[in-house]
């Protein structure tokens, strides 16, 4: 009989989940999206048991799409919306709160004490992330804090604190198994990147009680089953890795120095620096690409809080477009922006800035300026935030770029493609399938269970669909680029920090 691995894919906006097979290919696939809730300006929240039923359904879906037996699944790898936070009473299961997603930014004005209080350099150091409210550490924090009762719940070992994957594995397991993997824990601001271990100083500073926190595991290990009621049969739950860090091993960058770009909501440059964690001089985050065995693989990551979300907002806010697809063909009826620039800093900027206060912006308006103006434009801030990180990690790390390894739901746009192979003047590879993230799980999975023999195994099985390379006029992009880093420097600082 022929088994399969299941990846579930557990993003910011929906629930996906895939089957692949031996060759690596999609046989099925389900997704599911869910509530976006902002009971505040810059407050982003979602419902944990929403996330848990959406995500159930669309497994047992894609099971009974693909008409297959739940035991020909010989493991399932879980990828997800990394940073968001969950904490749960461990007697009922229920949440004590919604989840805080990793875009949330109502812990900025603590973070800003944080920073006032000389913690920047030990955080750092230690974890390898800077101070921001996107990390879970202070969303945890806010939690047992304004939630009433908690924090002595919490003290007394009842409540359990989770990022999407930890929850997702508490619910398939029902409670047996309540961990995390490393790529998760080390974006908490609470984990030790050098150790290994959830770092006590760390902790006390947050103050984060041990007792919620899940056991760090590496991300590809038989952790234990389902629990059979969920699929009729136990399955092996054996991947686990945030969402980026899935895809960087999705997209085979396996090799120090590989950088790959996922164009999700937000858009996530992701190089491989090997064995060695890389200390950022400029703000990028160093963070713990995946764990097999024994051996830790590191990264450097430049996050970009709002990368395919900004085609959503043009959707679901301004009303330009009716679905998402139809952006390229209406940036494609005029041949430049227009004088328009479009900084995308719905939820502040990340890096390099890191501006905790800075606002979106569409500047150089005109009485000629159309949609498509600034649809094109939009586009273009989408490559240009890339761009900005991708010139940074090279300064870093000192490694030059030979390509860029593309995936995500935006990098089916060719426009998008060629205007950031442009940008970095560099050829950007877009793989067979863009669906990087769940396959970066499934191999994870697939491995820990002997389905793919070794790394190798798996290797071959990467294909280029497309490649995209540089052609446009050099002196034309930097003007254009110019008049965007202004527009940038407008938008920053905008809002009070109070």
């Amino acid at each position: 009989m022929q088994k399969y691995i299941l990846s579930l894919d557990a993003g910011t906006t929906s629930n996906r989940a895939i089957l692949f097979n031996h060759s690596g290919e999609i046989v099925g696939s389900e997704q599911q999206e869910f509530e976006q809730i902002y009971p505040k300006a810059g407050w982003v929240e979602h419902n944990p048991v929403a996330i848990w039923e959406s995500q159930l359904k669309v497994a047992q879906g894609v099971i009974k799409q693909v008409g297959i037996l739940p035991s020909q699944i010989a493991g399932i790898g879980i990828t997800n919306q990394r940073e968001t936070t969950i904490v749960w009473n461990r007697e009922t299961g229920e949440p004590i709160y919604n989840a805080i997603v990793w875009q949330d930014r109502r812990t900025a004005g603590f973070c800003d004490k944080l920073k006032e209080r000389g913690l920047e350099k030990t955080i750092s150091e230690n974890t390898g992330l800077v101070i921001d409210a996107y990390f879970s550490g202070t969303k945890i924090k806010w939690i047992l804090d304004n939630i009433e009762g908690a924090r002595e719940l919490a003290k007394a070992g009842k409540l359990a604190f989770g990022t999407v994957d930890t929850w997702l594995i508490w619910k398939l397991t029902n409670g047996n198994l309540h961990i995390t993997d490393v790529s998760n824990a080390s974006r908490t601001l609470i984990y030790n990147i050098h150790t290994l271990q959830w770092d006590e100083e760390l902790m006390q500073i947050l103050d984060v009680p041990v007792e919620i926190l899940p056991k760090v595991k590496p991300s590809s290990e038989k952790y234990g089953f389902t629990s059979k009621e969920h699929f009729g049969a136990e399955i092996p739950i054996s991947g686990i890795a945030g969402d980026q860090q899935a895809a960087l091993f999705g997209q085979m960058c396996i090799e120090e120095g590989m950088v790959k770009n996922t164009y999700g909501t937000g858009c996530f440059v992701v190089m491989n620096t090997g064995d060695k964690p890389i200390v950022s001089k400029y703000k990028l985050l160093t963070t713990i690409g995946w764990q097999i065995d024994d051996k830790v693989t590191y990264a450097l990551e430049g996050s970009i809080f709002i990368g395919g979300a900004v085609v959503q907002w043009l959707r679901d806010q301004l009303g330009i477009i009716q679905s998402s697809s139809e952006i390229e063909a209406l940036a494609l009826q005029v041949e430049n922006n227009g004088g328009v620039s479009f900084v995308q800093g719905f939820v502040g900027l990340g890096a390099p800035h890191w501006d905790q206060y800075a606002t979106g912006a569409i500047i150089g308006l005109s009485r000629g300026t159309g949609k498509a103006h600034i649809a094109r434009a939009a586009l273009e801030a989408i490559a240009f935030r890339s761009m900005e990180v991708i010139e940074t990690m090279v300064k870093d790390s000192g490694i030059e770029l030979n390509e860029l390894r593309v995936d995500g739901g935006a990098a089916v746009n060719n426009l998008l493609m060629q205007i950031q192979a442009d940008s970095i003047n560099t050829k950007v590879v877009r793989p067979k399938i863009t669906e990087t993230t769940a396959l970066g799980a499934a191999y994870l999975a697939g491995l820990a269970v002997g389905y793919w023999k070794n790394i190798d195994d798996v290797k071959q099985q990467w294909q280029v669909d497309k490649k995209f390379i540089p052609i446009s006029d050099k002196t034309e992009i930097q003007k254009v680029i110019k008049d965007w880093k202004k527009a940038v420097e407008r938008s920053k600082n905008w809002y009070d920090s109070h």
